[in-house]
């Protein structure tokens, strides 16, 4: 069992073997995570309850530490996200940034204590490799009605392949990314770049 993984045991996280649906039902328009060079970028995942968005505005239909719980069920819905891209978390160099919107009421100014859900857990996981930038905004609303949407950005270590999200299959696979020169490459118009 790698560091991670005890790690992930300890804090009673089960993560799942395939990444769940951003919401039951719904079929998106963007992958769940592109890589460039060694970094890969996760699309924002939602608060929920129970499986399904945990809808409201913190401040006011929903308590500062529920939206805090819920800002640390996105990060274990992110981890499983990132582990399905990469097959194994301690791939991961670093956890780079977070950028967290939450759905706030209208005088509702602590999102960064809501956001604190997701970064203290990242920080239990990965130890030092998950201390990581942040910017947190209190939203007018954010997809679904949910009370916080959370995306990412890790570091992965310099050997590890890339993952290619398929969205037409649903299929994650591990590739090998090539360097194709200049000359060589083919730009949009179907002539070769110089």
């Amino acid at each position: 069992m790698s560091p991670i993984d005890e790690r992930l045991k300890s804090l009673n996280i089960v993560l799942p073997d395939v990444m769940p649906p951003v919401v039951d039902g719904y079929v998106p328009a963007f992958a769940p995570f592109i890589r460039s060079g060694d970094q890969i970028h996760l699309s924002g995942r939602l608060g929920k309850k129970d499986g399904k968005p945990l809808c409201g505005k913190v401040g006011e239909d929903i308590s500062l530490e529920q939206g805090k719980v819920a800002a640390r069920g996105v990060a274990v819905e992110l981890l499983a996200v990132l582990k399905g891209a990469v097959g194994d978390l301690d791939n991961v160099r670093r956890i780079v940034k977070l950028f967290v919107m939450v759905n706030g009421a209208p005088n509702f100014t602590e999102p960064h204590r809501v956001a604190d859900g997701a970064s203290e857990l990242l920080v239990q996981v990965f130890g030092e490799r998950g201390i990581h930038a942040r910017s947190v905004v209190s939203a007018a609303q954010v997809p679904f009605g949910a009370c916080v949407e959370i995306d990412m950005i890790a570091e992965l270590r310099a050997t590890q392949g890339g993952g290619s999200y398929s969205p037409l299959s649903g299929r994650t696979s591990i590739i090998r990314l090539v360097h194709v020169p200049a000359q060589k490459a083919i730009n949009n118009s179907g002539r070769r770049g110089g």
